[in-house]
């Protein structure tokens, strides 16, 4: 594991920290002392801010209801924790101007103790709720179509159906019910082909095979198979065993690879970006793998993190489809997924390439979405003869 991996988890375990000190005396100031709710407040909070980790790492020692209890309760602190930490900032910042511009009104300031606890149960349950909204959403995901069209070239179809299902994330959180709803919905869409790029499985294999969701990959249909590429998730799970159990399961993994699909298209698939960080290796330069499609015929390409989009437009790709944003996931994250990359979500059109950077399908961490939709992607490629 490479020094640049170990830095980044170093990092966010210290802002993880932090952030939870801050919740924590933040909370415990709002208790009044010898109020028997202090004695609760310190079990609880330790058991909602470490249940996440706890629970990961039980998973490799012993997977069981258990370690499902605390990855759940976990993942939902971590969504609880950024909207408490932004009330909280917000909040102090008024608390800060109202030292030297008073804005409140009188009987606020006079009963400062009782506002703050009012307060603090208001802020409570609006977290409830964002979380309750949030999580409906995130298990309802909606099919985004989209029609486009590039030249025909040396393709036998007309229309190629494509059906993309991004950063899905199988595993704890999305398990068996949530992902069978997944694969109904896209089999009904009656796909040519169907697409995922990257991040299929969460961290850990293991709850996978427990639910046997291989066998709801199976359950995908589609004319001309189901292919993948990894994401930095296969990587930090094990790409190895991960791209072993698609593979075992009726998955197609292109790894550096290129494959024609009916005589219509070439499929490029390219390693996840981030693969110099777990391995010693680095994935084929694009141009490399370009050179393998036969320019006679147009090119799909499947690229999981959306940096340089130039490189697809610059090396003749027809069509590019990325992931891994997750388009913040949660709001106001997505102002950050905004300046990162130079498409966060949805289409753009580079040149003669048309690029789909989905905002997935799944989720990573907390069950919740708020600002944006899960969603299946439906393109309709229509493979118009030159000229037309």
């Amino acid at each position: 594991m490479r020094w640049s991996f170990i830095l980044f988890f170093g990092a966010f375990f210290t802002a993880y920290g932090l952030v939870n000190l801050y919740i924590f005396v933040r909370g415990w100031q709002t208790i009044s002392q010898g109020s028997y709710l202090r004695t609760f407040y310190v079990p609880i909070f330790l058991i909602l801010s470490l249940s996440f980790i706890g629970g990961r790492l039980l998973e490799n020692l012993w997977l069981s209801w258990a370690s499902e209890l605390l990855v759940w309760v976990g993942s939902f602190w971590l969504a609880a924790m950024l909207y408490f930490f932004l009330a909280l900032v917000l909040l102090d910042f008024a608390r800060c101007v109202h030292h030297w511009l008073p804005f409140l009104p009188s009987p606020a300031s006079g009963h400062y103790a009782t506002v703050k606890q009012w307060t603090a149960l208001g802020l409570i349950c609006s977290v409830g709720l964002l979380l309750l909204v949030g999580h409906i959403n995130a298990i309802s995901p909606k099919v985004r179509t989209l029609d486009l069209s590039t030249p025909r070239k040396n393709a036998k179809l007309d229309i190629l159906n494509i059906v993309v299902a991004s950063d899905i994330h199988l595993g704890t959180l999305v398990g068996q019910r949530r992902f069978d709803k997944i694969v109904d919905r896209i089999n009904l869409l009656n796909p040519d082909i169907i697409l995922l790029p990257g991040d299929i499985v969460d961290e850990d294999l293991g709850p996978v095979i427990k639910q046997n969701l291989g066998e709801s990959l199976r359950k995908l249909k589609s004319r001309f198979g189901v292919f993948a590429i990894t994401g930095n998730h296969e990587y930090i799970g094990g790409v190895e065993e991960a791209t072993r159990y698609l593979v075992d399961h009726g998955v197609t993994v292109l790894r550096d690879r290129v494959l024609r699909i009916h005589e219509t298209i070439y499929l490029v698939g390219r390693e996840d970006r981030g693969m110099n960080r777990f391995t010693e290796k680095t994935r084929k330069p694009l141009n490399d793998l370009m050179a393998e499609a036969d320019g006679h015929f147009p090119v799909i390409l499947m690229d999981h993190q959306p940096f340089h989009l130039e490189e697809g437009e610059n090396n003749g790709a027809d069509l590019q489809i990325s992931g891994h944003t997750h388009h913040g996931q949660l709001f106001p994250l997505n102002f950050i997924t905004g300046r990162v990359y130079e498409l966060s979500r949805g289409y753009k059109k580079k040149g003669k390439t048309h690029v789909y950077v989905s905002s997935g399908v799944g989720t990573w961490g907390p069950p919740v979405r708020l600002g944006n939709r899960p969603e299946i992607v439906n393109i309709k490629l229509r493979l118009a003869a030159e000229g037309e």
